[in-house]
């Protein structure tokens, strides 16, 4: 990451905006928190204030582990007969690239002087990411879950217990992401002075999504300089799953300007397109291919909501792609063009977490399942020479694989055999 951010990018506006999207749609109270943050996020790490950037880079190679391989997979370019590279986020410390976002924010928030930290979380990979920062620096943390996703993920939820967290269940809802956010923002509100909120992804009102996207851009510039060393030349294709947005932007962020460098967002197909508005569900994640414009947790952006502006409840079989909004940023880049927005179906996740497992000895996160799914289906279309993010490991989901495996027939799935002892 350079020492200043360059801020010259054509879609970046003022006041926080990505052409249309964006802004601070935010109650009145929250105004000078934000207005710190901001302060704070271009003294820090735009202008390296104090060498926070330096501190920030030496704790992520020392604590964190950077840089992550970008391993060329040997079986899958023979599977698809073209290059296919994985960039290895999954083996970064805490088994996910959150801990890019969670560290910086943690940080900053010790540069700001912030006493506590506060987070939501729905796989729980977000949560562990801000648990394992701020036990590393002495900072105190509570983290909202909503219970449905504690109930699915309950290997994280140790994971930030053990790491000293406060963790408290969401019942509200469908007790998901959505819900964990809305709590996590009431809590903020009464408590600003003192706290800082470690939003996960890049979602929020300004400067949230841009600060998320500049701490997790560090994973395209370290696949620009791999890829080029590797293959001596940029991707045709670049394909990172997408929920919120934080590991798609992170990955995308350094090819924005090659136009020679096609970028796919994978989303959550879940099990149909369609969204029973009767029932204020969606039977998916999919934002960005069927949403709609709206404000949610303080940014204007694409939503999945019925035709009354009602919010609906998503569904993904990943908890951390099921979430009803997406970034701002990400929502302009599909408008104009540079993004192109896709989506399986929960089966075919399914099978590209087993594909994986088997072929390369890699088990993904379920989040990434997606993108590997994607890549099955459309490799065609994707150019000679591919890179897929795999954003995350999938210890958390066996459990959820194991439950999912058994209701259906899939093609990539091992055999279960049951041990009485």
């Amino acid at each position: 990451m350079s020492t200043e951010r360059e801020r010259d990018d054509e879609y970046e506006s003022g006041g926080g905006t990505f052409g249309d999207y964006g802004g601070q749609y935010v109650p009145e109270a929250l105004m000078p928190a934000l207005q710190e943050l901001e302060d704070a996020y271009e003294r820090y790490v735009l202008e390296n204030e104090d060498g926070f950037m330096d501190e920030f880079r030496d704790r992520m190679r020392d604590f964190g582990g950077r840089p992550t391989p970008l391993q060329r997979a040997d079986r899958l370019s023979e599977r698809y007969d073209r290059e296919v590279y994985l960039k290895r986020e999954d083996l970064l410390h805490g088994g996910a690239h959150k801990l890019n976002n969670a560290l910086g924010q943690v940080l900053l928030a010790k540069y700001m002087g912030k006493e506590r930290i506060i987070a939501e979380t729905g796989a729980g990979q977000h949560g562990t990411a801000t648990a394992m920062a701020a036990a590393h620096l002495d900072m105190p943390c509570e983290i909202y879950m909503g219970r449905t996703d504690v109930n699915r993920q309950r290997p994280n939820v140790y994971r930030m217990r053990m790491n000293g967290a406060e963790v408290n269940p969401v019942e509200a809802g469908s007790a998901t992401l959505k819900e964990a956010i809305n709590e996590t923002m009431r809590d903020w509100a009464t408590t600003v002075e003192r706290t800082h909120y470690v939003i996960g992804s890049v979602v929020g009102p300004h400067p949230f999504p841009r600060m998320v996207r500049d701490f997790q851009a560090v994973i395209g510039e370290e696949i620009r300089d791999q890829i080029r060393e590797k293959a001596g030349r940029l991707p045709d294709s670049v394909v990172a799953c997408a929920g919120g947005g934080s590991n798609t932007m992170g990955t995308f962020h350094a090819f924005v300007p090659d136009e020679g460098v096609d970028l796919y967002a994978v989303e959550a197909g879940g099990s149909s397109l369609e969204i029973d508005e009767e029932n204020g569900m969606a039977p998916n994640s999919a934002t960005l291919s069927t949403g709609t414009d709206g404000v949610l947790h303080g940014a204007m952006t694409k939503l999945l909501q019925a035709g009354d502006g009602q919010i609906v409840e998503s569904h993904s079989v990943s908890a951390g792609l099921d979430y009803a909004g997406v970034g701002p940023e990400l929502s302009h880049l599909v408008d104009i063009g540079r993004v192109t927005p896709t989506n399986v179906d929960d089966d075919d996740a399914l099978n590209g977490f087993h594909r994986l497992s088997r072929l390369e000895g890699i088990i993904p996160a379920l989040e990434s399942s997606h993108a590997l799914g994607y890549l099955e289906e459309e490799h065609d279309e994707l150019g000679d020479l591919v890179v897929v993010n795999v954003s995350g490991r999938g210890d958390k989901d066996l459990e959820t694989v194991l439950e999912e495996t058994e209701k259906r027939d899939l093609e990539a799935a091992p055999e279960i055999e049951v041990f009485d002892g």
